[in-house]
Parts: C-alpha cells; sequence; structure tokens
C-alpha cells in the first residue's frame, strides 16, 4: 500500500499533468479529498514540490490557502543540477536524497544508471561508520560534489 505523502504528491503531478503544468488547489479541499490534514499537505508541498525539485509553488493568505504550483521550466540540464546544488542544504536525509535524484532522472538531466551510483554514495549503508550526529551533514556535502561532478563531466 502507497504512503499516504505518495498518494498526496500523486494527486498533485496528476492536476498539474491535466493543466499544462500548473495547477491552483486549496489547501483544505486537497486534505479532504486526500483524507488527511492540511499541514501533511504543506509537508507534501515543502518536501516534493520545492524548487530543487523543479516546481514553483506559490502560497496565498485567505481564500481557503490556495495554493499555485508550477512546473518550473529549466532550459538546460546544467541549470536544473545547478538549481538542484542550490536548493540542497547543510544536511540531506536518504529520503530526500532519493526525491532528489528522482527528479533529475524524470527530468532527464542525469540518467537513471548515475542516479543508482549517487544513491548508493550517500546510502545509510554506505554511511554505517559515520556518527548518525553528523551522517545527513556528510551526506550533503557528498551528494553536492557528486552533482558538481555531474554537472563538469556534462559541460565536456
Amino acid at each position: 500500500m502507497a504512503r499516504l505523502v505518495d498518494v498526496i504528491e500523486l494527486m498533485i503531478k496528476e492536476m498539474l499533468d491535466e493543466n499544462n503544468g500548473k495547477a491552483t488547489i486549496s489547501r483544505s479541499d486537497l486534505a479532504e479529498r486526500a483524507n488527511c490534514v492540511p499541514s501533511q499537505i504543506t509537508y507534501v508541498l515543502s518536501t516534493r514540490f520545492s524548487s530543487g525539485n523543479g516546481y514553483i509553488v506559490e502560497s496565498r493568505r485567505g481564500g481557503g490557502g490556495q495554493i499555485t504550483i508550477r512546473r518550473a521550466k529549466i532550459i538546460s540540464k546544467g541549470e536544473y543540477l545547478q538549481s538542484v546544488l542550490n536548493a540542497v542544504g547543510n544536511d540531506l536525509t536518504q529520503q530526500q536524497a532519493k526525491i532528489y535524484l528522482t527528479n533529475l532522472v524524470s527530468s532527464g538531466a542525469i540518467s537513471p544508471h548515475e542516479a543508482t551510483v549517487v544513491m548508493a554514495t550517500v546510502s545509510d549503508r554506505a554511511l554505517v561508520h559515520v556518527d548518525s550526529d553528523i551522517r545527513s551533514v556528510v551526506r550533503a556535502d557528498i551528494f553536492k560534489n557528486a552533482l558538481v561532478s555531474l554537472m563538469l563531466d556534462g559541460a565536456s
């Protein structure tokens, strides 16, 4: 059975597909359709629909929490990789890395093989000997370096 966040993500992506990459939704209406609380919609928007994942989210106060989501138009693979690089903060969970990589593959910025290699280098299994207090920081550093390497490789 799919996790609730995956179901909500799929619902939003279907709306985007039906409306040429732009959808205006009400947080409370979507929460009702997904049978969840509005804060879960907020969570999905912040983790799955960030600029680093190729989306622009605009929130309007009042009016039932209207949110407009658009797929960002990225000119080149290098620019998309750069936007993800800029979006990655000082720490990164394994799940966040997987989401970034999935979006990079679906956009065509990297190959599935490249994503698999990067995921292997930043996985919990690869970082098992790194103290859990700093694992997400080390993961972010490795992930960023891998993206830079992919950007440089694509520039040659």
